[in-house]
Formats: C-alpha cells, structure tokens, sequence
C-alpha cells in the first residue's frame, strides 16, 4: 500500500494553526444534547464534531445509541455551528443513512476493524463517495490487520484517509482502560508518514484525569490531533461516563498541551543531543550482546532438560523471576507494564530456543 500526501487533503486543507481536534458525546442521547454540547465546543479548538449514533456495546442490554434519528440532530450541528460532523459506522446500512444525512467524515470503530469481511462491506458501500475515512485501530494489537483495513478502503476508491489510535484491549490494567502500546502506532507512523495519526485519550484513558497526561505524550509524538469525547453534562452520560470532559475542561485541555518543536538548531542543543545519542547506541549495542548472551544460555538449559526429560515451561519459576524484575524495575523507575512486556518477550524467545533444541 502506497499513501501519499494527496490522501491527507482533507486535513491540510482544513489550514489549521494547531493539532486537529474532534470533539463531542460519546453517543448523541438528545436534541438538545447534542446541540448544547456543540454550540460549547464551536466556543473551543474543535474543528470537527463527533457523536456515536449507533454504538456496539461489549455485552446485551446497554444503550446501542439511538440511530437514524440522532442523524438529523448533527446536521443542525452543521447548520447552526458551522462545524463538520463525523458518527461511526458498522455496515453498509448505516454508511447509506449516513451519506444520506450528508455525514462529512466516518469512523471505523475497533470493534469492526477486527472484521475483514464487514470492513470490506462498508468499503464496498462507499465506493464512488470520496469522504474522508478514519480507521481505528482493532481491539489486539495487530499492525497489519490497522493497516488492512485502511487498504480495503483505499482499494476501493476512497483517498481521503487517517487513522485513530485508541489502545488495545487488555485485561486488568491499572493504568489504561486500552493500553495504548505505542509502539505499534510509531512504527505505523514509521510506515505511512503522510497517513494523518489522530489519537483518542478517551478510549485509552477510560477516565477523564490522566487525558492530558496521555494527549501530551500523542503530541510529543507527532500525533496530527486528538478525537476526545466531551459532554455538555459527563457525569449523566447514557455511556463511558467517567471518561468524557465538559466544553471547558476540553479546552483547558487544549490551551495546557505543549506543541513541541522538531528539532533545534542551536549549536549547544546539538553536540548534547549527539553525546546523548552515542551514549544510547553503546548501551543498545550492549543490549543486544547481553541478550545474545542470555539465549545462549537458555539453549544450554535446553539441551540439559532434553537429556533429562524436564519439560521446557517451569511455571513456577517463571512466575518468580517476573515479580522480581517488575519490583527491580519499579526501584529504578520502570513502569510495571513496560518491564513486563519486555521479559514476556524475552521469556518466549527463550522458551522457542528451547524448543529447537535438537
């Protein structure tokens, strides 16, 4: 797949002076819900304005948003705001009420991004229909099966395009209600320069204190803006309650983001961020030797449990090992979840050495 700045037009030519931002209820309740929440905004940086008009629940029995009804109430929000208005869309049914309501841009939730088939159906429906496009990621972390959609989508036409980055799924986080596993997006970005990256804190937050936390990092990260979802009344949301921000907090929000520069080009600037990063290649290089190291040694352990008949997986100890390098880790100020990840890694690297052992 080929992405070229002609496929982020629709964002340039907005000619915005700061990150894109997306705002609105998760999911449109009332009229004068949604017009109350969008004459707010239209006082804020929101250029677009978003509501859920069909929302997929986990579990039966949730508010499934309140359908073709709640169209007409965002183009009022176009009519009497001025602002451009995007919903979700989940198949081919809700793409042609949609185009029918004249929806400016569309979302792919990660719900459906997971569904070749039905992102291939709701592809199919736009064909001919040129609007913009926003693939969220798909609820496990899976780059080629982000990046599949997105091409289904080009595949067919549509030029316009971007992706949302709303974490992934994961069970008994602390921290995160979606992890947000940056480096997935990163190496997205890494891939598709020109594909416009827009985050969305509130997924990954799933609370509405750490979103600043999380948009400073999208924006130190070179996120091209934020989708946040914002309530007129959060607190008595019909859905994701605790995640949503008022009109007001979101601006603060906005005004407390730090936009970072690219690069510097003082001259003292540059001869300490080169010394930092010879520093940083010497202990990657370091890291690698060690860890060839390590791999060695676990094919020894492979070879002496083959001779002996062990099995290869010793639970126990493996147990033992994570919890003392978490707690090593959290003594030198390494999150939990990073230092986790990094040795289930290194403990499934070992544990395939093993198995090749013949």
């Amino acid at each position: 797949m080929e992405i070229k700045k002609e496929n982020r037009k629709w964002l340039d030519d907005m000619n915005l002076s700061h990150p894109i931002v997306i705002a609105g209820p998760c999911s449109a309740e009332t009229e004068e819900q949604v017009l109350k929440t969008a004459h707010e905004l239209k006082k804020t940086d929101t250029n677009v304005f978003r509501a859920g008009i069909w929302k997929p629940r986990t579990r039966p029995g949730g508010f499934e948003g309140v359908g073709e009804i709640g169209l007409p109430w965002l183009q009022k929000v176009k009519e009497e705001t001025g602002m451009l208005v995007t919903t979700e869309v989940g198949n081919a049914a809700h793409v042609e009420l949609a185009l029918k309501h004249d929806i400016d841009i569309l979302w792919i939730g990660a719900r459906t991004t997971v569904n070749p088939f039905v992102v291939q159906e709701i592809a199919d429906a736009l064909k001919g229909v040129d609007k913009p496009v926003l693939v969220k990621n798909p609820v496990n972390p899976d780059l080629p099966l982000w990046l599949g959609a997105v091409e289904r989508f080009k595949t067919a036409g549509i030029t316009q395009l971007g992706v949302i980055h709303r974490g992934f799924s994961t069970y008994n986080s602390l921290h995160y209600r979606n992890k947000p596993k940056w480096h997935i997006a990163i190496q997205l970005k890494k891939e598709f320069p020109d594909l416009p990256l827009i985050l969305d804190p509130s997924h990954i937050c799933g609370r509405r204190d750490t979103i600043l936390d999380v948009s400073q990092t999208g924006l130190d990260l070179n996120y091209d803006g934020f989708m946040i979802e914002t309530h007129i009344d959060p607190d008595n949301a019909w859905s994701d309650a605790k995640q949503q921000v008022t009109p007001t907090q979101l601006n603060q929000i906005t005004q407390d983001l730090k936009i970072r520069q690219e690069s510097s080009t003082r001259e003292d600037f540059q001869r300490k961020l080169n010394m930092h990063r010879k520093e940083l290649d010497l202990i990657d290089s370091n890291i690698v030797d060690i860890l060839g190291d390590r791999m060695g040694i676990a094919e020894q352990i492979g070879r002496l449990k083959k001779q002996e008949n062990v099995a290869i997986l010793q639970s126990g100890r493996w147990a033992d090992i994570l919890m003392k390098m978490i707690e090593s880790g959290e003594e030198k100020g390494l999150s939990k979840e990073f230092v986790e990840e990094i040795f289930r890694a290194i403990h499934v690297e070992s544990i395939n050495i093993q198995h090749k052992v013949k």
